[in-house]
């Protein structure tokens, strides 16, 4: 798991733990052309004692205090896993956005063995060009 003094969110619900680790990327960001890159990692932990199976994201994305985009679809880069009791599915994707601020929050749907969906939402976190904070 990642270094307790990097900036994270988390949060749990249903006994899913959803913990996520934005990481502003200097080398695929341009200022002067507003683009703003950003990575994020998202740890999905069950704290369950049964399989859940990921099978839908839902993200909301802001830049500059504006909706910019939202992105409905089947699992996480292109898989939808499955996550056994006491397990961690992690994963990095990435975004850009036009503004040195913005947010992402959303959730994800999952069914349990017995067939249960639960919809677990995603904490909310910023992402923020750095220089803005020094």
């Amino acid at each position: 798991m990642r270094i307790s003094e990097t900036e994270h969110y988390s949060q749990e619900t249903d006994g899913i733990r959803i913990t996520v680790f934005p990481e502003y990327l200097e080398e695929s960001s341009d200022p002067t052309e507003s683009t703003y890159a950003f990575s994020y990692t998202i740890a999905i932990e069950n704290l369950t004692s049964y399989q859940v199976k990921l099978l839908e994201r839902h993200w909301v994305i802001s830049s500059g205090g504006s909706h910019l985009a939202e992105v409905v679809g089947p699992g996480v880069l292109g898989e939808q896993p499955s996550i056994d009791a006491g397990e961690i599915f992690e994963y990095t994707s990435t975004t850009v956005i036009q503004d040195p601020m913005g947010r992402m929050e959303g959730s994800y749907t999952f069914r349990t063995e017995d067939g249960r969906y639960l919809e677990v939402p995603i904490p909310s976190f910023e992402l923020h060009y750095p220089i803005v904070f020094h």
